[in-house]
């Protein structure tokens, strides 16, 4: 329901994970073709499959489970899911660069990007969104005992 404000919080961490798509994690001006993931210059999600995959099931969960509002379990159990994406995603990104680090000459400027603080937004507003969800649950029980 749009009331809710579990709603609000899953919607923002769906498109904080989109965010992705526009926002690369890493850019430098002093690129060169010995650079696997930094031959264009941005260390970004279009870098590689696996971060394309886990950026739109992250996202497409979190904005699937705001339709899920009738069953509160499954809608907790998705947004944990994204919670883990939005950890699996930093730590990934971190796995591959460190492979790339070696190819990177001295002198090179990197400059980090707002691309690294999406999953960490991402993970704050799942982790609100699992929290309102709890108490919306603990509330309908509570109406369930009065009963």
């Amino acid at each position: 329901m749009i009331q809710r404000l579990q709603t609000l919080f899953l919607l923002l961490a769906g498109l904080s994970l989109f965010s992705l798509f526009l926002l690369p994690f890493v850019d430098t001006t002093q690129a060169t073709a010995s650079m696997n993931f930094l031959k264009d210059g941005v260390f970004n999600i279009q870098d590689h499959i696996i971060f394309i995959v886990m950026v739109v099931l992250g996202g497409g969960l979190a904005l699937l489970s705001i339709l899920l509002f009738k069953n509160r379990p499954l809608q907790m159990r998705l947004s944990y899911l994204v919670l883990t994406l939005c950890i699996l995603i930093p730590i990934l990104a971190l796995a591959l660069f460190r492979q790339e680090w070696n190819s990177i000459p001295n002198d090179t400027l990197l400059e980090v990007e707002y691309g690294v603080l999406a999953p960490l937004f991402g993970f704050i507003f799942s982790i609100l969104a699992i929290r309102f969800i709890k108490k919306d649950e603990k509330l309908v029980r509570s109406a369930d005992r009065l009963r």
